[in-house]
């Protein structure tokens, strides 16, 4: 079998926001919404749509002979979908004619496969799922972000079910041998190894418009007369491209779309050669030998090595800071938390900060829109930071809402205390008033203020209800629970918002005019002045609380009604009901 495979890259990574003039902590919008939209429009324009039209073309001329390969990213799929449906819906036309295979990868882009967390598999499954769920089939070949592969990686990848593996045909692991035949992994055999030859994908990705390249200008015929020279004996040729080299790398000026739609016609005429997918050709072939891959590989660069992402002192850290994070992340559930951590795994942003020199350099140039690595590192980091304190906070806030669930769970079945939470009947409610349950109520914020509220309309009763006399005498060894809950103090720290509370209280002095004689219970009350001692750092909520001096200096017609000597006698026994007015105040 004579195999010429053409697999496309599809992948526009999410530019980040200029983070570096952005307060930490305060704006979380990490990505520039505008000049994405822009980008993946203009490439719709120049490369996706024109040439998704062009390779629906060719399959309608030339039928089951002509088949491709897709590879497109999570990241691109979901910038298709926010700001141009369109091509979505094409890529979907070109599902539907059965002759173009779709591949599983990262779903971010990501180089989480050198990472030993479970963040690889979950990335590939969730892209796999996207992939059927769009293009109606499971994908049974698989990439590997940027190529990257190695023994470990491949025996990774066969785990999760995939029978066939693309990567980087480098010189430095196959010596001697050949690059168009089809290998298998050294440790797992059973999963097949498709090797790119990148002599003759490099020639149309980057050479084919360098007018001072010897093989320019680039035609369809002397396309063809490189495949014949390989031999009669090579089974298959592997060409990866990114799918932007036409339209967006290459303009259409230069002819790479006319190059293109030609080439089938010629490969038909004068080889034997067939345009196939990795499936057929893993179906097809057997296995020739094992690639031993002990250190990790690319498609990047001359040294074919992760030094692209992984070469100076800038990107290890951001790698290492970066993937830190994933024992947070998995116990964190909110669903943006997620999303940025996987946007933030995008390979390209760690591509940025190569600083390489001479042609390697003049690539990553081209690909990066900052001034320099440098500005791309402080860029990224401000807003690592910044999505790390956010995840902080999120871990944080999570953690006392457990605690507080622990506080109100009492020992015992949760679904009996519910009910007998939702028990009210006339023993409850008078329980509800009488000071012992203020304790249980001052522990808790918000059951403060709703007693404070309800308690309001006991004015009314202390005016109507004089005969109750009796009742307040007999009600005195409230005292000893007033002083029992003086530690309700600190509560009054707390419940600052109480100060509202008092103002609508103003209606109060009323009553007080009336209890003029009350001058007898102040002297009785003085032992409260130890407990004020004490409480020294009321001082501050004394300054707060200043509109109740307001409140003093009216009741002071108070001494005129002094005279009333025998009102006095009678109503001072009602003192201890004006202290439980002012504790349930605090």
């Amino acid at each position: 079998m004579n195999a010429l495979c053409f697999y496309f890259q599809v992948h526009q990574p999410l530019r980040l926001r200029n983070y570096r003039f952005f307060e930490m902590g305060v704006a979380h919008n990490y990505y520039d919404d505008y000049q994405n939209q822009y980008l993946v429009n203009r490439i719709a324009d120049r490369c996706y749509i024109p040439m998704n039209n062009l390779l629906l073309e060719l399959i309608k001329k030339h039928g089951k002979k002509f088949n491709v390969s897709l590879s497109i990213s999570g990241v691109a799929l979901d910038q298709f979908e926010w700001y141009a449906p369109h091509v979505l819906d094409s890529f979907k036309k070109l599902a539907k004619t059965g002759q173009v295979e779709f591949i599983a990868e990262t779903y971010y882009h990501s180089l989480a496969s050198l990472n030993e967390t479970s963040e690889f598999e979950k990335q590939v499954k969730k892209h796999s799922e996207r992939i059927e769920k769009l293009f109606g089939k499971k994908p049974t070949t698989f990439r590997n972000t940027e190529l990257i592969y190695s023994d470990e990686i491949g025996a990774r990848v066969s785990k999760m079910g995939f029978d066939t593996m693309l990567t980087e045909g480098a010189k430095h692991i196959l010596g001697w041998k050949s690059p168009n035949y089809l290998y298998c992994n050294a440790i797992n055999p059973k999963l097949n190894i498709l090797l790119r030859n990148y002599q003759l994908s490099d020639d149309i990705a980057f050479r084919f418009s360098d007018q001072q390249w010897k093989g320019w200008p680039l035609t369809a015929e002397k396309y063809v007369d490189w495949i014949l020279q390989l031999g009669k004996k090579e089974e298959v040729v592997n060409i990866f491209l990114d799918y932007e080299t036409f339209g967006e790398h290459q303009l259409k000026e230069t002819g790479i779309f006319d190059f293109f739609k030609v080439l089938p016609d010629i490969v038909f005429k004068r080889t034997k050669f067939k345009f196939s997918t990795p499936s057929e050709i893993s179906k097809a072939l057997t296995p020739k030998a094992p690639v031993h891959v002990p250190f990790p590989i690319s498609w990047a660069d001359e040294e074919r090595d992760l030094t692209a992402w992984l070469g100076n002192e800038l990107q290890n850290e951001t790698f290492s800071k970066l993937y830190e994070l994933t024992e947070k992340i998995e116990k964190n559930k909110d669903p943006e938390i997620h999303k940025d951590f996987g946007f933030l795994q995008t390979s390209d942003n760690l591509y940025y900060m190569c600083t390489k020199w001479l042609a390697s350099a003049d690539v990553h140039k081209y690909f990066s829109h900052y001034a320099s690595p440098y500005d791309a590192f402080i860029n990224y980091m401000n807003i690592l930071s910044d999505f790390i304190i956010r995840l902080e906070g999120k871990n944080e806030k999570n953690e006392t809402k457990t605690k507080q669930k622990a506080k109100v769970s009492v020992k015992g079945d949760q679904n009996t205390n519910v009910n007998k939470l939702k028990l009210s009947t006339k023993k409850t409610k008078k329980m509800e008033t009488k000071k012992p349950a203020a304790k249980k109520a001052a522990a808790k914020k918000p059951a403060v203020k709703k007693v404070v509220k309800k308690a309001a309309p006991a004015k009314k009763v202390v005016k109507k209800a004089a005969p109750a006399k009796k009742v307040v005498k007999k009600a005195a060894p409230a005292k000893k629970v007033v002083k029992k809950a003086a530690p309700a103090k600190k509560v009054v720290k707390k419940a600052a918002p109480a100060k509202k509370v008092v103002k609508k209280a103003a209606p109060a002095k009323k009553v007080v005019k009336k209890a003029a004689p009350a001058k007898k219970v102040v002297k009785k009350a003085a032992p409260a002045k130890k407990v004020v001692k004490k409480a020294a750092p009321a001082k501050k909520v004394v300054k707060k609380a200043a509109p109740a001096k307001k409140v003093v200096k009216k009741a002071a017609p108070a001494k005129k009604v002094a005279a009333k000597k025998p009102a006095v006698k009678k109503v001072a026994a009602k003192k201890p009901a004006v202290k439980k007015a002012g504790c349930k105040k605090c």
